[in-house]
């Protein structure tokens, strides 16, 4: 029997850069990992000159997702947690200016314009997500080749996900059924079992500061998405929403006045949650935090992936959806809670499917954000765990065969629009779930996964982020950069 694969929560909920978790997160990450192995084999003092190949996807969207300029910023030595996103465009400006990068303690030629190479009619086996970094040493070239396989996720070629089992979790479990046998026989919730795992790798101490810190991400993501106006960059024109629906729903309620005042994300919403909103209005809101955090994504701004970038912004939404509407406001535990249930749930989805829509199209990333969230949301509310993993069944039975169709390569259109769509079904998910008896449900989330892998093997390749189908194939756009 194969051993369990053992994914923190933290695994799944990662703090980084835009637009795409994949082709911006994962690429950077290859980069940085390739830069220590050139270190570590001492050839990083005698390299010349480097270059770095894309392939497949992480080619044909590339420009639109930003891989080049995050390869660049890994090359000058950022990383994606710590950079400083408003200077993300100086960075990468005197890049292509000075036409170097620092290595070793040593400068050498770098021209992103010819050293980033885009092989669009080519993909490496193994990946949709190909690239090929190459060092040149005395003349001979030093060639390492890397996957992206979503949500961060970076494997070098000749590894196999799980080859490694490098810790022993009181509550192992490959498939969902598995972690509900666990609940049952101890008693926990899936909250409750999942932190037992959580510290095989870390202390509760530093777990708890980890999800804080994810929820501060999120909840300031929000924040700056409501009140930042204009146009996304890309090229295709696209307007930010957010802002000015959550001015219109403010002032619509008499608060206008009351939201200048509030400074600070914590004041803002706890303005928003001292309201009795209507249905159409909480609606509303939902769709505007949706709104807010992939608007912030696609302008490089600094989200969680949830699983991926390009579904960031589903499970914000559906956790302040909790935080500004429950008749309770929740604590800091019970949205930590949330976030270990909805990153557990987007574990199965990675070890028995994808989380990459370069490999299985959106019910990837939107389907199993929504599946994630509508998790968490029903625990939150006191589903027992059965009905959790319901709810995630029936949000993702919904996504089933979703397209991944970016229309000039970014993540926008539709990208941004559904990942409110992926959150109005995680909390319609929630509450059918919370509303029925999980013992008589027809399909169970084990089920489900395997279908999504069936359907996205079998779907096309050029629904499955190239920019060839779809959406991307009948809207007519010229990008002309990111």
């Amino acid at each position: 029997m194969p051993p369990v694969e053992a994914l923190s929560v933290f695994d799944m909920l990662k703090i980084g850069v835009g637009p795409s978790s994949s082709h911006t997160l994962g690429p950077w990450r290859a980069v940085q990992r390739w830069l220590g192995e050139l270190a570590t084999a001492g050839l990083a003092e005698r390299v010349e000159r480097v270059q770095v190949h894309l392939y497949g996807s992480l080619a044909l969207t590339g420009v639109g997702h930003c891989t080049d300029q995050a390869v660049g910023l890994a090359l000058l030595g950022h990383d994606p947690v710590t950079i400083p996103v408003d200077r993300i465009p100086r960075f990468v400006a005197d890049l292509a200016r000075d036409k170097t990068i620092p290595l070793a303690g040593r400068t050498i030629p770098f021209d992103p314009a010819e050293d980033i190479v885009f092989h669009r009619a080519e993909r490496l086996a193994g990946h949709a997500n190909g690239m090929k970094c190459v060092a040149f040493v005395d003349g001979t070239e030093h060639a390492s080749t890397y996957f992206s396989v979503g949500g961060g996720f970076v494997l070098k070629e000749g590894e196999t996900v799980g080859d490694e089992v490098t810790v022993r979790l009181p509550y192992p479990a490959q498939v969902p059924v598995e972690l509900l046998l666990h609940c049952r026989q101890s008693g926990e919730s899936i909250a409750g079992v999942v932190r037992a795992n959580e510290r095989a790798w870390r202390t509760p101490e530093e777990v708890r500061a980890a999800l804080v810190a994810i929820w501060d991400v999120m909840r300031e993501g929000v924040y700056r998405g409501c009140h930042t106006e204009g146009t996304l960059p890309g090229g295709l024109g696209v307007q930010r929403r957010a802002a000015g629906l959550a001015q219109r729903l403010l002032e619509g309620a008499g608060l206008g006045e009351a939201a200048a005042r509030a400074t600070d994300s914590h004041a803002w919403l706890a303005l928003i949650r001292s309201h009795a909103w209507r249905f159409p209005e909480v609606l509303k809101w939902v769709s505007t935090f949706a709104l807010a955090i992939n608007e912030e994504n696609a302008n490089l701004g600094r989200v969680v992936t949830a699983p991926t970038n390009g579904a960031a912004g589903v499970i914000p939404a559906v956790l302040l959806y909790h935080v500004c509407f429950a008749e309770d406001a929740p604590t800091m535990d019970a949205i930590a809670d949330f976030l270990l249930v909805a990153g557990e749930t987007g574990t199965f989805f990675k070890k028995g499917a994808t989380i990459s829509a370069a490999m299985g199209g959106c019910q990837a990333e939107i389907g199993v954000s929504s599946a994630m969230a509508a998790a968490a949301l029903c625990e939150a509310q006191g589903g027992t765990p059965e009905q959790a993993f319901q709810a995630a069944e029936i949000a993702m039975e919904h996504h089933l065969g979703m397209t991944c169709d970016p229309i000039g390569g970014l993540v926008q259109v539709p990208c941004i629009e559904r990942n409110t769509m992926g959150a109005v079904k995680a909390i319609n998910a929630a509450e059918l779930a919370l509303a029925g008896r999980a013992e008589q449900a027809r399909v169970s989330l084990d089920e489900v996964i395997v279908t999504m892998r069936e359907t996205a093997e079998n779907m096309s390749d050029k629904y499955k982020e190239t920019s060839q189908g779809g959406l991307a194939a009948n809207v007519s756009v010229r990008v002309p950069e990111c």
